[in-house]
């Protein structure tokens, strides 16, 4: 993978979003960081090289992880997304297309297949 790929993180809880920012980072990805849908469209909106959404379901602001993950899907479709939530757990049907969940708190094992299926995408 090169370490060019561009990965962003939508969290409100700080120290979760600084955890799975350094895990990603270790893995070779540059970063963004979001605690908002809100923030996030925007810097997405700036920085195309985003590849990767990792997004939080329960967020502050009008616009929550799945809808946020609708709205990536349809304005930038080839986006690789994962959906987070240590509260709800989505329904597939709730979910864009070709959407991953991951539970929290992030077992290690999960997470780093999640990881190696994001690398794996981003190969082809």
């Amino acid at each position: 993978m090169s370490p060019k790929q561009a990965v962003l993180v939508v969290e409100d809880e700080v120290l979760i979003r600084m955890d799975l920012v350094s895990t990603l980072e270790h893995a070779g990805y540059a970063t963004f960081e979001a605690s908002s849908a809100t923030e996030a469209i925007a810097i997405v909106e700036r920085h195309p090289e985003i590849r990767v959404v990792f997004t939080d379901v329960q967020m502050p602001g009008k616009m929550d992880g799945l809808e946020l993950a609708r709205y990536v899907r349809k304005r930038w479709p080839p986006t690789i997304i994962v959906i987070a939530s240590g509260k709800v757990a989505p329904q597939p049907d709730e979910m864009p297309d070709d959407v991953s969940f991951l539970a929290k708190p992030y077992e290690e094992a999960k997470l780093s297949k999640i990881l190696a299926d994001v690398a794996d995408r981003l190969a082809t």
